[in-house]
């Protein structure tokens, strides 16, 4: 069985092409996984005397995302589906299909995002994960689902020799109820290294800063960022350029700690014709050089 939300968008949800921005997808899932342990808290029988509960706190440990079709504005909510593909002692892995009901498209549904997420119960108390109950394993195996693709591959270890610097300022507005900055904001963080890496490299060479979409991210969250006075540092680079795709590494860290990993694939896009572009060469000159 899978679980439904029907998440309403927002004009501030999209980026300077049109389309809802790769960062605000990341939103759309955290409130359908929201809405599906609500659920669960609604329709499970507690044991008296019990505290372990899903609701009280999750962290994510890793997100895949792999966007399908770009997505405009519409009027009406966006669906999202979500379903439990694995349960373990201490984490589950939940998969998501973000899509429009579209008779003309394949399978009856025009498919824009699909990600995987793994979660674990956390005791936001005493800063550590914990084990899941028989009783939360029971409730997620309502909604299980064979996971139709294996997990890709962890990030390695980003050399930071060969990356960019951007100093990274955290708001007040980025840190969740838990106190520590949200999941779906590390994205955001990713986007603004990336961006200024591009800046850099452009500015640097004179050569025109392309347009591209993001078309794969994947990301393993290894220890909380907090609030506080000063910066944290994230660092990034172009492991790869391909005929019309690169791959961005980057980390986040304090001092030689790293907090979190990404690795984005950046499809070059042609925005009169909607469609995918080689980089000139100049850029890739820039890029291999």
């Amino acid at each position: 069985m899978r679980h439904l939300y029907r998440c309403p968008m927002r004009w501030a949800d999209l980026d300077m092409l049109g389309h809802v921005n790769n960062v605000t997808y990341v939103d759309y899932l955290q409130e359908a996984r929201v809405d599906l342990v609500r659920t669960l808290q609604q329709d499970r029988a507690h044991h008296p005397g019990g505290d372990a509960d899903l609701e009280d706190g999750v962290v994510v440990v890793r997100h895949e995302i792999t966007y399908r079709a770009p997505l405009g504005l519409r009027f009406r909510p966006v669906s999202v589906e979500c379903w439990v593909s694995e349960v373990r002692a201490a984490s589950f892995t939940l998969d998501y299909e973000v899509f429009h009901d579209d008779p003309e498209a394949e399978g009856g549904r025009r498919v824009y995002l699909r990600a995987r997420s793994l979660l674990t119960p956390y005791v936001f108390a005493q800063e550590r994960p914990r084990r899941l109950t028989a009783e939360e394993k029971h409730a997620l195996q309502r909604y299980a689902e064979p996971a139709a693709t294996p997990p890709a591959a962890r990030i390695g270890v980003v050399d930071r020799g060969s990356c960019r610097h951007y100093p990274l300022q955290v708001r007040f507005s980025d840190v969740d109820l838990y106190r520590h900055v949200n999941n779906v904001t590390y994205v955001e963080y990713f986007q603004e290294a990336r961006i200024r890496l591009m800046a850099d490299l452009t500015r640097d060479s004179g050569v025109p800063t392309p347009q591209f979409v993001v078309a794969q991210t994947d990301i393993d969250y290894l220890r909380p960022v907090l609030l506080r006075p000063a910066p944290y540092d994230v660092w990034s680079r172009i492991a790869s350029i391909g005929r019309r795709s690169m791959v961005v590494e980057s980390e986040v860290a304090d001092g030689e700690e790293t907090l979190a990993r990404s690795r984005v694939v950046l499809v070059f896009w042609d925005g009169e014709r909607q469609a995918s572009a080689e980089p000139t060469p100049e850029f890739r000159a820039v890029v291999e050089g």
